[in-house]
């Protein structure tokens, strides 16, 4: 059985239905879940039917596609309602979104291309600016959880993790905020919200804390479905009290830990440590946040389409969208006469083959006729425009839009976008594409790049394009999809046999050490018209003559091919999730590993894996030489801290690998 046949049920139905099992039976609970797994299912109209042996058939029903009450999962057994049956279904189907995602949804009935993976991991990024590694100070421990570092503090010195005293018991928390309801509290735009959080979300805020803390106790080996239940009921709770972003991170840890214990293949451990320190970082700064900060903590439940009026819109190009879920489509970007980016997509489950095929099927925007294609290249003047804070163009029954003369890239207003010193577009884009980056905070990923070609060159995990751009800076630029069903891995590969080329490119930034990108649209090696390089195939005969011979630029500070020795402490951040606390406890002396971090230059990411491994080996005894529960709260701090301190230096060193240096400047001239 798959968990996509089944339909998404409430989290704090899923939560209701695990806290009323027996202890014995959440200890079978895990086990119920995987054979469930095996059995065949079959849909009629709302309801799913799962066949648990050949007398016994359970039934969710999902109006409206969400099964929204314990009473909606009915079981044949003879135990039921109180079998593990019930519960194991609710914990095998997916998690249901806590709120709709935007309000004025497309009319075309399809998953917007940025939110077609699931909804819940759509809430995993948050409000985070890049802090500057040089601004913390040197330290080896980091303080009780009301001091870990946000994304505007720095990692404070210290020497050991204190008792942390939650504002009250998680659990009485929990059960107090369902029976209370919600609190009353003022819109977040309005003058009236309050400057501090109320005890009900700081109480919400600490079971949020709690349960996140444990899924770092257990890993991903032990947060089995007991484990999740207490995220899915802490999320609800969260939501109940106006904590919408801390809500959705709860869930998308969920989802990423059913991933991970399924064998999904698009999981990736980078994506639930961003999770997990996601959910601990929102938890922590609710009770420390005030005024507008705090506002941005809480999230908004709804992302609405908001009005924009009249917009002139010159296609830029069009790239195609094919996610692990399974979904294919496309993206056209379009640019506004100021120069504000917005998209068009369409992405729904097809894969590669339906975005080959969706390239040429008109927008659904308005009465405009054009393709996706066409409109890479041509116009649009919109009326009554609906735009996402993501600058996704909403197709509402009262968008007009019909079709207008484009702009070539080097005529106003698209050529401004090239002006911009790669430097800035550089820091623009990692504040959108940072691990904790503002889910409200606009702005795009891509960089607009005049480059000159210089070859091809080998790295570790292939090749790529070499380039060098304003300010003589060397830029890396890679295939954005190998699939061999779409032309980017054959494109690079023949612009890579023209050094010498002078383009203007399109691409998305790739944090990294060094600069990089991955190719989405160039210039026409003639100079006359745009390739989008995902669909559009060069030819030979399309490049120009091989010029006089091109000198690579030397390799940069840094780009000799050695590791930073950072990754050393992300290696151990990483290492927790999957194996749990104990795991990382038992690695033993560090010594060695932050002597090289040292020396490196790097002294509060040594002191940081010497407090976090130190936390996870410590175990205490009482009086009678019986070990203590490990401090959960103290090794979450740690962790917490280490996970934002990693990503937050990675982001500074991408940033400062765009400014260009005196050699590059050199060899530019």
């Amino acid at each position: 059985m798959n968990a996509d046949r089944l339909p998404a049920v409430a989290p704090e139905v899923t939560a209701t239905l695990v806290e009323n099992l027996s202890p014995r039976l959440r200890k079978r609970l895990d086990a119920a879940v995987t054979k469930l797994g095996a059995r065949t299912t079959r849909r009629d109209g709302d309801t799913v039917t799962i066949e648990v042996d050949d007398e016994t058939e359970l039934r969710l029903h999902a109006p409206g596609g969400v099964v929204a009450t314990t009473d909606a999962i009915t079981c044949g057994c003879l135990l039921a309602p109180a079998c593990v049956h019930r519960a194991a279904a609710a914990c095998a189907a997916p998690a249901a979104d806590l709120a709709p995602e935007l309000v004025d949804q497309p009319t075309t009935g399809v998953p917007d291309p940025d939110s077609v993976t699931d909804l819940a991991s759509a809430s995993v990024t948050v409000p985070a600016s890049v802090p500057d590694p040089a601004s913390v100070p040197d330290g080896t421990s980091v303080p009780d959880r009301t001091s870990v570092p946000d994304d505007r503090t720095s990692v404070p010195d210290g020497t050991s993790v204190p008792d942390r005293t939650p504002a009250t018991d998680p659990a009485s928390a929990t059960d107090r905020a369902l029976v209370t309801g919600p609190a009353p509290t003022p819109a977040l735009d309005s003058a009236s919200s309050p400057e501090v959080a109320s005890p009900d979300q700081r109480a919400a805020a600490d079971a949020l804390w709690s349960a996140g803390a444990a899924v770092l106790e257990a890993g991903v080996d032990g947060a089995g479905a007991v484990t999740q239940s207490a995220l899915l009921r802490a999320a609800h709770t969260a939501r109940l009290r106006q904590l919408p972003r801390a809500a959705g991170a709860a869930l998308s840890v969920v989802t990423l830990l059913r991933a991970a214990r399924a064998g999904d293949p698009s999981y990736r451990t980078a994506d639930l440590v961003t999770a997990l320190a996601e959910l601990l970082g929102t938890a922590h700064r609710v009770g420390t946040s005030s005024g507008a900060e705090l506002a941005a903590v809480r999230g908004r439940a709804r992302r609405p389409y908001s009005p924009d009026g009249s917009l002139r819109l010159y296609g830029l190009f069009t790239e195609p969208v094919v996610t692990d879920s399974g979904h294919g489509g496309v993206r056209t970007w379009v640019a506004g006469s100021d120069g504000r980016l917005f998209t068009v997509g369409d992405v729904a489950p097809g894969g590669v083959g339906r975005a080959l095929g969706v390239a040429d099927r008109a927008v659904r925007l308005g009465d405009s006729a054009l393709t996706h294609r066409e409109l890479g290249r041509a116009g649009l003047a919109v009326a009554g425009a609906t735009v996402s804070p993501d600058g996704r163009l909403g197709a509402g029954k009262g968008v007009k839009a019909v079709t207008a003369r484009g702009a070539a890239w080097t005529e106003p207003p698209l050529a401004a976008l090239w002006e911009t010193p790669p430097s800035e577009q550089a820091a623009r884009a990692l504040r959108s594409t940072s691990r904790y980056a503002d889910p409200d905070g606009g702005g795009s990923d891509l960089l607009f790049l005049d480059v000159e070609l210089l070859g091809a060159v080998v790295e570790s995990g292939g090749s790529c394009l070499l380039a060098r751009c304003a300010g003589g800076v060397p830029v890396r630029l890679t295939v954005a999809d190998d699939d061999p069903a779409l032309a980017h891995r054959d494109n690079v590969a023949l612009l890579a046999a023209a050094p010498g080329t002078r383009l203007r490119v399109i691409g998305r930034l790739v944090p990294a050490p060094h600069p990089r990108l991955t190719l989405l649209a160039c210039s026409h090696p003639s100079g006359e018209g745009t390739i989008d390089l995902g669909f559009d195939r060069l030819r030979r005969a399309d490049l120009p003559d091989p010029t006089a011979p091109v000198h690579p630029a030397p390799p940069r500070p840094g780009e000799t091919g050695a590791h930073s020795p950072l990754y050393l402490l992300e290696r151990r951040v990483e290492q927790t999730v999957p194996a749990g606390r104990a795991a990382l406890g038992m690695l033993g002396d560090v010594t060695a590993e932050t002597r090289r971090i040292r020396r490196a230059g790097l002294p509060t990411a040594a002191g940081l894996l010497t407090a976090l491994c130190a936390s996870a080996a410590r175990r205490d005894r009482d009086l009678f030489g019986r070990l203590l529960p490990a401090d959960t709260d103290g090794f979450a701090t740690y962790w917490l801290a280490a996970a934002r301190y990693t990503a937050a230096v990675a982001e500074s060193l991408c940033s400062a690998a765009w400014e260009p240096t005196q050699e590059d400047v050199r060899q530019a001239l």
